[in-house]
């Protein structure tokens, strides 16, 4: 008799309860900062905990950092709020393993770990690669969940297109996504450019949600004047990459972005149209191409998404094909490579191909996937495309090699 009185006098308490505190941090991602002994933990809160606390260690919680929280407003009819907070780690040994948990003395995260890198000279970053994975249809999540927790990846390139949209239903598809991806971004850094399906509310989304390193600027709905200094701002950081010095010290230029310059698929999209607007600018005027500037300054790996499948091109400039021998198209090409990996799955489900193969086109999949990419030394880099479809498979894979880096002219 007195365990059911107990039961409904909770049930009698409860139901005058107005208010419901979320101090509990969620959707907890990592990033790299301004160098590799920076690393930036962010969450989210859905009250005000009027703290930003991390608190890490190599062997066990001996350290602290505080940041700051950011109060995000989802422009949706039902204004939904949250609070991004934001704490920098900063000189961080190298080659070693961190743990961490992060919150406030009104509720901490679990603990979770990641690695940092070892001294530059020293590393040979593992990356996985992939871009417009949704919260719906997320095919290839359970398989880099399961990756990443076997300590697969250094890192995590989302090249564009989160959740399907993270801005939908109020921010609600957005906040599971990042609930999703956890298990992932917790552990190794989740490095991100922006797509299309971000651009509501001028990104606000994405600009919010994540924290990236440096400028960041979107080629997308901005008037001349923005265009020509963005266009300015990246030739300038292509013209210190490019310096000897710096390029001695990182030889490999890979470029990340979200439309393709080239791409076979048979859709009403950039494919249809010869010249496509990342590879040649603005209709009709032609101002703000990218393919002349990246050949120019010898940038050797273009990397994109968008389309949802996997493409491998043979190296190409102005829709001409450089291998670099008949026996080794990919050793010393005379204009960069592409590939295209935006098949990490989606509620749009798959792209599929033209009838006919264009003759740039080396390798073509439909299957959902994900790319793994190495850098083994200066002269030598692999990857390979991995087929969720296939169980795991490794449907396709390249080394990549250049004994020189440099302008292709």
């Amino acid at each position: 008799m007195i365990y059911i009185s107990f039961v409904f006098l909770c049930a009698v308490q409860l139901s005058f309860c107005s208010d419901i505190y979320f101090y509990q941090p969620e959707q907890i991602h990592i990033a790299f900062g301004e160098n590799l002994q920076q690393i930036v933990i962010t969450w989210s809160t859905l009250n005000d905990t009027t703290e930003s606390v991390v608190e890490y260690g190599i062997n066990g919680l001996i350290l602290k950092a505080s940041g700051s929280s950011t109060e995000f407003v989802d422009d949706g009819t039902e204004r939904h709020t949250q609070y991004i907070h934001r704490v920098l780690l900063d000189n961080l040994s190298s080659n070693s393993r961190y743990e961490y948990h992060c919150g406030s003395d009104k509720g901490w995260s679990n603990i979770f770990f990641f690695k940092t890198p070892p001294e530059v000279n020293n590393w040979i970053p593992h990356l996985a690669i992939y871009g417009d994975m949704g919260n719906e249809n997320a095919q290839s999540l359970a398989r880099l969940q399961e990756d990443t927790q076997r300590g697969l990846y250094d890192a995590i390139l989302h090249i564009g297109d989160f959740a399907y949209d993270m801005n939908s239903d109020n921010g609600g598809v957005g906040d599971e996504f990042m609930k999703q991806i956890e298990s992932i971004a917790a552990y190794v850094p989740y490095m991100t450019c922006a797509g299309n399906h971000e651009e509501a509310n001028n990104f606000s989304h994405y600009r919010n949600r994540f924290s990236m390193p440096g400028e960041v600027y979107y080629f997308m709905n901005y008037g001349i004047k923005s265009l020509v200094f963005q266009y300015e701002w990246l030739e300038t950081d292509l013209k210190k990459a490019t310096l000897p010095a710096n390029r001695e010290k990182h030889p490999w230029i890979i470029v990340v972005g979200h439309r393709p310059m080239y791409c076979s698929n048979n859709n009403t999209d950039d494919c249809t149209h010869y010249e496509t607007l990342t590879r040649t600018g603005l209709p009709f005027l032609s101002w703000f191409g990218l393919e002349d500037l990246f050949y120019e300054y010898g940038v050797d790996l273009q990397i994109w998404a968008h389309e949802h499948s996997y493409e491998r091109l043979w190296p190409i400039y102005n829709y001409t094909v450089y291998n670099g021998s008949y026996h080794a198209p990919y050793t010393n090409p005379k204009a960069p490579v592409h590939f295209t990996t935006g098949s990490a799955g989606c509620k749009e489900g798959r792209e599929e191909f033209k009838g006919k193969r264009p003759e740039w086109s080396a390798f073509i999949s439909q299957d959902y996937g994900y790319t793994r990419l190495k850098a083994f030394n200066s002269t030598h880099l692999y990857w390979e495309q991995i087929s969720d479809d296939k169980q795991g498979a490794i449907i396709d894979s390249i080394w990549y090699i250049k004994d020189t880096h440099g302008p292709y002219n």
